[in-house]
Parts: structure tokens; C-alpha cells; sequence
């Protein structure tokens, strides 16, 4: 079946003003190019071919051609430069492309979940400390917009490749980012920060000022950095920071500082809930980023793509709700 891609011109009147054309201005008062015009530039601009794009849209490619120079006409500026080996974006094609994509990824996600009422499955592999500290508490928002997607969360360890294995669809990963043949995006960035029961604050040693750090035990996370980097930050001196247990596992500390054992480092964002709660307070307002933090892989092999951007779409939505407080 055909593809009708050509320009409208009904109530959509195209005009030269000052030697540009205007933009076509369509209902609800949005100002939006033609919408044919717009399917033609980013098949184009994604394949940077008119061929493929022509091929992916089941049209001509005279016909594609037509869309992007009736484009280029609505907007007053070039959108391609054509050379020997092919086609280059020029700046506005390029600030155009990504944002057009998602568009179309939305339409077409939201079409998929109408008419797709069946229960899919996305597999996500974390730490558990990340399922518990920050996923947990927000997962039933997740579930009352996405009712058709079920997620089954794999809790490993950042030394075992989940992704690599082929078992899930999407790693959210902890770590610098830099992991050999896969892209990540990193959403959520760390500082610590010292954190302790409200009850350390008080008693026979409270706890008030940077100088009585040194009276009081101090709670180790064995795998990732922590007191040396935070007290060499704080400019803080005569505090053995190798001193006090340790733990290989990240709740366990903070469940130590909870019931008073000592003091821990907090890392966002995984001890914010605590803090909420009150069950944890912060006795300085001393943060260091760590230069870590965490990240989304996923992987090409999903076979059903409109899932795996539900859950990213709805992770960037938490994360905003999460830098402002919520």
C-alpha cells in the first residue's frame, strides 16, 4: 500500500515574508511544519539516504524529495548538504533529528500499547542495593502507567554481565560509565556524605561538630571508595579512617547506622528514602561527587523495543521528580 506523503494545502496557505517562508500554522495554535513532511525528513536523516528512506515509507524517491525541499521551504533554512559519498546534516537538521524521533517513537509506543492488551515482560538487572534504595519506593508508579508490562527485576552484582548473557532487556548499571562494546546513559549521578541515627546527635559523645568524627566508629562499604576520599575532601585530619567495620554489602551498612552502631557514607541516591523517613539524618552538609554513578544499557536484542522505551521514558520522568525532592 501506498503512502500519500504530499503537501496539503487546505486552510495551510505557504508564504514568502522578508524572503523567507513562514511556518504553516495549524490547528490548536501550534506552529507545525507538514506532518507528511516531517515522517519524509527524519526516515532521511536517520538513514542519511533517500533511497532507504524512500523504501521504509513505500514511496518514490522523487516523492521524498519533494517533502524536504517543501521542508526546507517551510522553515527558511537547508536541512541536508548533499556531497560525493552521500548526505550530511547541516546544525538545524542535526538539532532537529533526535526530538522528531522520539516524537514518532511516542505515537508509535502509545499505539502499540492500545492495540497490544497482552501482559509483556521486561527483564531488568540491578543491584540490589539501587532495588531497594531508589527503585522500590517509586516501581507502583511505573506500574499504574504501564499496567501492561510486568517487570521482573534480576539482582546481580557489578562483576557478572547480565546483559552480556543475553537474560534481560535493560542493565541499570553502577560504575564511571566506561564499559567496553556497549553504549550507556548515565540518569543518575553520586555524592556521599556522612549519615547516622538521630540518636548519635545526642548522648554522652554527641555527635555536633567535624572534630568529634574522631570519637565516634565509623561504618565502611568494602567495594566502592569512601571515608579516606570524604575526610581528605573535608579537609578533616587525625581521623583513622581505616578503623571500624566494614560490610560487602551496601544496606547492611546503612541498617548498621540505623540501629547505631556508627556512622556511614551516604550515596545518593540510594539513602535519601532513609533520610526521608527520618530513620537517618545528615550531622554536616558536606557532599563529595564521586565521579560514579548509574547508568542504562540496553540491548539490541529485545524483540519488542516499545517496552524497553517505556521504562526508560518513565526512569528520566522519576529521575526529574527525584532531583526536585519527590
Amino acid at each position: 500500500m501506498l503512502v500519500d506523503i504530499s503537501i496539503s494545502k487546505v486552510n495551510n496557505k505557504t508564504h514568502r515574508a522578508e524572503g523567507k517562508y513562514e511556518r504553516q500554522e495549524s490547528i490548536m495554535g501550534r506552529n507545525l511544519p507538514n506532518l507528511n513532511s516531517i515522517r519524509a525528513f527524519e526516515a532521511v536523516a536517520r538513514h542519511l539516504s533517500f533511497t532507504r528512506a524512500s523504501e521504509e515509507l513505500n514511496v518514490t524517491q522523487a516523492a521524498v524529495s519533494h517533502q524536504i525541499k517543501g521542508l526546507e521551504a517551510q522553515l527558511g533554512v537547508m536541512l541536508f548538504r548533499r556531497h560525493n559519498k552521500g548526505l550530511l546534516l547541516t546544525k538545524e537538521g542535526q538539532a532537529m533529528l533526535q526530538p522528531m524521533t522520539n516524537a514518532f517513537d511516542l505515537i508509535a509506543d502509545a499505539t502499540n500499547l492500545i492495540f497490544n492488551s497482552e501482559i509483556q515482560i521486561l527483564k531488568v538487572s540491578m543491584l540490589s542495593s539501587f532495588a531497594t534504595g531508589w527503585l522500590m519506593p517509586r516501581l507502583d508508579r511505573f506500574y499504574t502507567e504501564y499496567p501492561n508490562i510486568d517487570i521482573r527485576i534480576m539482582v546481580t552484582n557489578k562483576d557478572f554481565d547480565l546483559l552480556k548473557a543475553g537474560d534481560v532487556d535493560i542493565d541499570l548499571r553502577y560504575g564511571d560509565g566506561k564499559w567496553p562494546h556497549v553504549e550507556s546513559q548515565k540518569f543518575l549521578p553520586e555524592e556521599i556524605f556522612p549519615v547516622c541515627s538521630p540518636g548519635l546527635l545526642k548522648g554522652g559523645q554527641p555527635l555536633k561538630t567535624l572534630d568529634d568524627l574522631g570519637r565516634h566508629i565509623l561504618l565502611h562499604d568494602n567495594k566502592v571508595i569512601g571515608w579516606k576520599e570524604w575526610l581528605d575532601d573535608a579537609g578533616i585530619k587525625g581521623v583513622d579512617y581505616n578503623r571500624g567495620p566494614g560490610f560487602s554489602h551496601y544496606q547492611i551498612t546503612l541498617q548498621a547506622a540505623t540501629l547505631g552502631h556508627g556512622i556511614a557514607l551516604g550515596r545518593t541516591p540510594l539513602v535519601l528514602e532513609a533520610l526521608k523517613k527520618g530513620d537517618l539524618v545528615r550531622p554536616f552538609d558536606i557532599s563529595l561527587p564521586t565521579g560514579m554513578g548509574y547508568y542504562v544499557i540496553n540491548t539490541n536484542t529485545a524483540t519488542d523495543k516499545t517496552k524497553v522505551r517505556a521504562f526508560t521514558n518513565w526512569l528520566r520522568q522519576e529521575v526529574k521528580l527525584f532531583e526536585q525532592g519527590n
